[in-house]
């Protein structure tokens, strides 16, 4: 066979070439073309469902059980009120608050013949359970030596501590309770101005304890 001149013969050796690249082509970018690495998964991703565990915070996270304080003044009896604060008008004082729906006090106190007491129950509505937590724990660490209180809440801790100013003794408890996203918060304390002694750790602990108690039941039927 006679050869080719080379024009032709370079022609004849890139012509499958260059029919090789146009199928390429073809496949590539026509009509009937495979998608680019990735873009089907983003394309199922976008329109198919989205798994939960993608879509949802966790529960303990998202938990919201309380959106408001319950009213303070109603989280003690007037039984409980008489017994712990002789002297007092049972209905008690709301303190003022800038944002009733994250934090309600109610106040007692009052001053028979020398023994004066006070009683102050505070509800505090935080976004979720664990900021709730979060908010508990810490209080409960600046508090040294206290100890747990079992069966109240989520969590309970109370503590009692003994002050001395001008030789006049005060002996305060103080009791946290965490129910899911709240934190209710009990504050007792007394005096005795004829002797100057403050009342026994297990009174002021007793009590302190009773009011969270209620106080705690009338959050828990608030829900």
């Amino acid at each position: 066979m006679r050869d080719l001149p080379l024009p032709l013969a370079l022609t004849a050796r890139l012509l499958p070439v260059a029919v090789l690249a146009c199928a390429g082509w073809a496949l590539s970018s026509g009509p009937q073309a495979a998608s680019p690495a990735g873009e089907d998964s983003a394309k199922d991703t976008a329109s198919g469902p989205v798994s939960t565990s993608e879509s949802a915070p966790s529960t303990s996270a998202a938990s919201r059980t309380y959106t408001k304080a319950p009213s303070p003044c109603s989280g003690i009896t007037t039984k409980t009120v008489k017994s712990l604060v002789p002297g007092a008008k049972t209905a008690g004082k709301e303190i003022a608050s800038t944002d009733e729906s994250v934090r309600r006090t109610c106040s007692w106190n009052a001053l028979k013949g020398f023994d004066y007491r006070w009683l102050d129950v505070s509800y505090e509505i935080q976004e979720t359970d664990d900021k709730a937590e979060t908010s508990y724990k810490n209080r409960v660490t600046e508090q040294s030596g206290g100890g747990a209180v079992p069966g109240l809440g989520d969590a309970a801790y109370s503590v009692v501590n003994l002050t001395t100013e001008k030789k006049q003794q005060t002996r305060e408890g103080v009791v946290y309770v965490r129910v899911s996203n709240a934190l209710v918060v009990v504050t007792y304390n007394g005096s005795d101005f004829e002797s100057q002694k403050a009342p026994s750790t297990d009174e002021i602990n007793k009590g302190a304890i009773k009011a969270a108690k209620e106080a705690v039941a009338v959050l828990e039927d608030a829900r």
